[in-house]
């Protein structure tokens, strides 16, 4: 059996945690063995049981060691895992029992669907995409590499989102919009025209920062 190795512990990281020991129950495809982190004292004041194993920066991957991705920064995601793969770690997407997924969608590699997100038909996720609680993505849509919906993110049909994109929590993008890679819609922001790339939008409807 594989060890499951949560990248982070931090907030998120311990989300990570508790999603995985969910998808656990139904599939016994990994042991969870504990987290990396750069900060050795992260877990401190916590009761979680599990070890941080050591530094994401050092860390060698063992044999049998897969990975989960518990970081929610676009770009300090896809930096981490982009090092950590140059180590030969193996990244696997953790979907949780929840998550509600229509017909023809692909998923790509170190995926995290917290629960009850929703996916339409047709949509395709790149690779380290983050879809936090209650998340939907509709038909036709496309996400790209590190992408992350916050909580109660609703991105409308044949949506293209570029790579590292973020969207806030309550944040919306209307049908056929286009977002350039690394930009930032804010909370609560309804997106109704395309984004240029690295540009940050706030409000309704959503406007340059």
């Amino acid at each position: 059996m594989k060890r499951l190795i949560i990248v982070g512990a931090g907030g998120f990281g311990r989300e990570v945690l508790r999603f995985a020991q969910d998808f656990q129950l139904q599939r016994k495809e990994w042991e969870i063995a504990g987290f990396l982190d750069d900060n050795p004292r992260a877990l401190e004041g916590y009761q979680y049981g599990l070890p941080i194993l050591g530094s994401i920066t050092d860390y060698l991957p063992h044999p049998g060691d897969c990975f989960v991705m518990g970081i929610e920064s676009p770009q300090d995601k896809l930096a981490i895992a982009e090092k950590l793969r140059q180590r030969r770690a193996e990244f696997v997407s953790l979907i949780h029992p929840t998550v509600e997924i229509g017909n023809y969608v692909s998923v790509g590699v170190g995926c995290v669907l917290c629960p009850h997100a929703a996916i339409s038909a047709d949509v395709k996720l790149g690779d380290y995409v983050t879809l936090n609680a209650h998340a939907t993505i509709g038909h036709d849509s496309i996400l790209g590499d590190g992408c992350t919906i916050s909580s109660f993110g609703f991105i409308s049909g044949a949506v293209k989102l570029g790579k590292g994109v973020y969207v806030g929590v309550h944040g919306c993008i209307l049908p056929r919009v286009q977002v350039g890679d690394f930009a930032t819609v804010g909370a609560g922001s309804v997106v109704i025209k395309n984004i240029k790339s690295q540009t940050t939008v706030i409000g309704v409807p959503a406007r340059k920062l």
